[in-house]
């Protein structure tokens, strides 16, 4: 298939990606609804899963070089300051101890804006100060101790509102806020919108800051071989580890190689490189051995990224038959001491069909952790304080907070007026309701009686997870008919290994156990984006279809041509060709590439262009039942409903296992997770697993997973939008609405703890 050179735009995270793309000019035929497909779309066990679960899975934490020494870094133990001096001296004496890396002895790189890798003006608790490479992590452990640093301790201000004020410390010299001014959207005349309306709500929401807590912590093993280094990282982006590594050492990236063959989890914080990574390839790069890095628990949740706080401030106008008029927004989140996105206030922009709607926002730095983009940026926090509004509004029309919904549905994009290409969202909400048992909601909230009392929510989402261009994957074809499919995207544990060896086996008809899949290594595979932002399947999967429809091509002349007869005169079945006029002629796929004298044929595949004028987008609702004890203020969720539009689903198995991790994921937001600082020392009090509190398998409701789509033809050759965000970004707001059902008070600050839900009852 021919190939054009196209620009290529699509959401990322947290805006949308521009990069320059080679892509098919021709398009493949969608694949019919998944029952008429042999693999795709099945409960299909993971291929990798005997690897995880027998051990014998190569984790970057677990990876082993000979000769390997071990670093650890120094974090200050301040919220502000700045070092007078450091001494490393007595460190550097301890037997075993190989090297230590400061701002004193290591050369200028550029990070986060700054000229130093060790910046000795220090921002937050947890900045690094120094790092010591030794023989064992003890005896690093042990010299981290043995440095003497003396720190001019600076005013702190770890209150996003705080610090706006003229008077508040400066983190940064530029100022607090973020490029001096807000992020602002605006349509039509929203003061109109109010004046129009008969009906008006305002309310202000405050959403936590939630900490990034993998299982697999964040870690690097950096290898130099004269001028060439390999990096093993925990990584949802090898390509861009590799960019980033190589320009903060001014190397070309020709001479670093990065590798990630499992990982245990990443949520939007691994997605480029760590300030561990170039730390420790200095130390590496110096003392002449490879050198393991991995940050610690603690490090974990001082330093490597969180999901920012949000106090948000919204109102919402509609006429009397719940038509909205008018949406005004306003929102300050604190993005930590270095530059991250807070914005919150998308939903509101894009959810529901409004003309007028206004937007500002404001991104703080503070004394505090960097925030990382985290499952769905900005999302949860935007929804928690929209779909709390909307439940709000259904009730002071009088009208069902589920109709209310319903009648604000648009089948356009609100920015750019162009149409979705599918927007299942009305199918979501009619089947979401009917499994939950909507009629069954309090009416009025509050209504029941006794110690416990039940009530039933629920909140939409929207989400980008379209993918597109670039996205490349290579084919091979081995002699005895099995294949190897390689591309340079990662699986950070939601299955890409076992739905490329489907979507091959799909096209090519062999067993899934005839497919070796390869990821994650820049050495040997092809570009493909960074796992984040719900893409990874979107953009990947259809190059990887592309890439078995030109070998099913290759495969199809090949046979043709050993047999002498036309290709239109085969017909193909389970990995075997025959002559229709004379079925004892056969060809098998391993005969063909042997008469073919070659050991390997090869394609590569690459992702099409998405379409020109529509909007991709994933939709969902979720509806939540919750338990709450009003003796005690504890809230148990009863049963969480998950019904999305998301395309077609490759893997029902690993699809069950995203939705149940996402949902789980935002009942901890809801009800526990919290980074709680102390406002007298700027310290971070729940800095360990054992004080910040998350969900245990004691706090997992039932959960039932619906989907109400079955591709999106327009998208690409496979259909797929992800779903990797969408489970997360409903839950908390939806348990929110279920709260104030049971409960007839509503709770405006997340998580929703004990404490408040007794406040909020009894205060």
């Amino acid at each position: 298939m021919a190939r054009k050179i196209v620009r290529s735009s699509f959401f990322f995270e947290e805006d949308y990606k521009e990069q320059m793309a080679e892509v098919p000019e021709g398009k493949l035929q969608p694949w019919p609804d998944n029952n008429q497909l042999r693999y795709i779309g099945k409960e299909i066990t993971r291929i990798d899963g005997y690897e995880k679960v027998s051990g014998s899975a190569v984790y970057t934490m677990d990876k082993m070089i000979s000769r390997m020494t071990y670093a650890k870094t120094l974090r200050c133990p301040h919220p502000h300051a700045r070092i007078q001096a450091i001494d490393t001296g007595e460190a550097l004496g301890l037997d075993g101890v190989l090297a230590i890396h400061t701002y004193e002895n290591t050369p200028e790189i550029e990070w986060y804006g700054n000229s130093y890798l060790y910046d000795p003006h220090l921002r937050y608790e947890g900045d690094e100060v120094a790092c010591v490479v030794a023989e064992t992590e003890a005896i690093a452990e042990e010299a981290l101790d043995l440095i003497r640093v003396e720190y001019e301790e600076l005013p702190f201000v770890i209150n996003g509102e705080e610090a706006m004020q003229e008077d508040a410390p400066k983190i940064h010299d530029s100022g607090n806020v973020i490029r001096g001014e807000p992020s602002q959207y605006s349509r039509g005349d929203v003061e109109k919108g109010f004046e129009d309306a008969n009906a008006v709500v305002e309310g202000s929401y405050y959403a936590q800051v939630e900490i990034h807590n993998p299982t697999e912590p964040h870690c690097s093993v950096v290898n130099w071989e004269g001028e060439k280094l390999t990096v093993w990282d925990s990584t949802q982006g090898v390509y861009s580890v590799r960019d980033g590594v190589a320009g903060a050492l001014n190397m070309p990236t020709s001479k670093l190689r990065v590798i990630k063959e499992y990982m245990g989890g990443g949520f939007g914080s691994k997605l480029w490189e760590g300030k561990y990574t170039v730390m420790a390839a200095l130390l590496a790069r110096e003392i002449g051995r490879p050198v393991k890095i991995v940050v610690d628990r603690r490090g974990m949740h001082l330093a490597m990224g969180n999901r920012p706080d949000s106090q948000m401030t919204i109102r919402i106008g509609a006429k009397e038959d719940g038509t909205l008029t008018a949406i005004d927004y306003h929102s300050v989140g604190a993005a930590g001491a270095y530059s991250s996105g807070t914005g919150t206030g998308w939903p509101s922009v894009t959810m529901f069909k409004c003309p007028n709607v206004r937007t500002e926002e404001y991104s703080v730095f503070i004394n505090a952790g960097p925030g990382r983009p985290f499952r769905a940026p900005g999302r949860p926090q935007g929804h928690f304080s929209l779909d709390s509004a909307m439940d709000e509004l259904a009730e002071e029309l009088g009208m069902d907070p589920l109709e209310l919904r319903r009648k604000n549905f648009t089948d356009k994009d609100q920015v750019s007026g162009n149409p979705y290409t599918s927007n299942l969202l009305l199918d979501a909400y009619a089947q979401g309701a009917e499994a939950i048992g909507w009629d069954r909601r309090n009416d009025p909230a509050g209504s029941g009686s006794g110690r416990y009392r039940r009530g039933i929510g629920m909140a939409s989402q929207i989400w980008g997870g379209g993918g597109g261009p670039p996205a490349y994957a290579y084919l091979k074809l081995n002699r005895d008919g099995s294949a190897k499919v390689i591309a340079g995207t990662q699986d950070i544990g939601t299955g890409t290994y076992t739905f490329m060896a489907q979507i091959v086996a799909e096209v090519l008809e062999i067993p899934m156990d005839d497919i070796e899949v390869i990821l994650g290594d820049t050495g040997v595979a092809p570009y493909c984006g960074g796992s984040g932002g719900s893409t990874t399947a979107a953009s990947v999967s259809p190059a990887v279809r592309d890439a078995a429809e030109q070998m099913m091509q290759k495969l199809a002349s090949g046979a043709a041509a050993t047999l002498n007869i036309p290709e239109d005169q085969l017909q193909y079945a389970d990995g075997v060709f025959t002559d229709r006029n004379d079925d004892t002629r056969t060809r098998t796929v391993s005969d063909i590439v042997g008469e073919m004298h070659e050991q390997v044929l090869t394609t590569t595949g690459a992702r099409g262009e998405n379409p020109d004028k529509y909007a991709i987008n994933s939709f969902g609702a979720q509806f939540a039942e919750v338990e709450v004890d009003t003796l005690t203020g504890r809230i148990r969720v009863v049963k969480v409903v998950a019904a999305h539009d998301i395309g077609r689903v490759l893997n029902k198995t690993t699809l069950l296992n995203q939705m149940h991790g996402g949902i789980i994921q935002g009942l901890g937001y809801a009800l526990m997770e919290e980074r709680i600082m102390d406002r007298n020392t700027g310290k971070v009090l729940t800095d360990n697993l054992e004080k910040y509190k998350m969900p245990t398998v004691m706090d997992v409701p039932e959960i039932e997973v619906i989907i109400v789509s079955d591709g999106d033809s327009q998208i690409s050759n496979t259909g797929v939008k992800g779903v990797g965000e969408p489970a997360t970004i409903p839950t908390a707001p939806a348990i929110a609405n279920a709260v104030y059902n049971a409960l007839g008070v509503r709770i405006r600050s997340l998580p929703f703890t004990p404490d408040k839900v007794l406040d909020a009852l009894y205060s």
